[in-house]
């Protein structure tokens, strides 16, 4: 099993920006949490981060017959960017939103998301551990998509 953790713009500023919100762990933090989950799963987890959403696109789009799974952070992206909503749609590969805070406790403009429109599940409010519950619930359920091919 081959997943692609995406993240947004600002999430390379964790641990700087918002400590209030977002707490004091750093993205290198975020990204050894990620790959520890990964080595226990036994499930091969590439990460990206960009803070350009023409970059986020063209790694969903080179996503497609490669990774079984994405968990996407699409960040400041899930309430505007239209373009990514339709670049995981073109590459149909299941997908998982996370979001480290609670965004449907935040700001008006945060509780739209285009992402969840396609997304198949979502976390929002755990911080790392939403990562974590998006990995074990992508296990899961390509688990069981692979179980019922061969049946």
């Amino acid at each position: 099993m081959k997943l692609l953790v995406i993240n947004g713009p600002n999430i390379n500023m964790l641990g700087i920006r918002e400590k209030s919100i977002y707490g004091s762990k750093n993205y290198k933090d975020l990204q050894e949490y990620i790959k520890m989950i990964g080595k226990r799963e036994a499930i091969e987890i590439d990460e990206f981060q960009s803070n350009y959403e023409g970059e986020i696109v063209d790694c969903i789009q080179k996503a497609y017959q490669v990774y079984d799974g994405i968990i996407i952070n699409p960040a400041a992206y899930t309430h505007t960017s239209i373009a990514i909503l339709d670049a995981l749609k073109a590459v149909n590969i299941p997908t998982v939103e996370v979001h480290l805070s609670n965004v449907s406790k935040r700001e008006a403009y945060r509780q739209i998301s285009y992402v969840k429109e396609y997304a198949i599940k979502r976390y929002v409010g755990l911080s790392f551990l939403g990562y974590e519950e998006a990995i074990l619930f992508l296990k899961k359920y390509l688990g069981e998509k692979n179980e019922n091919l061969n049946n």
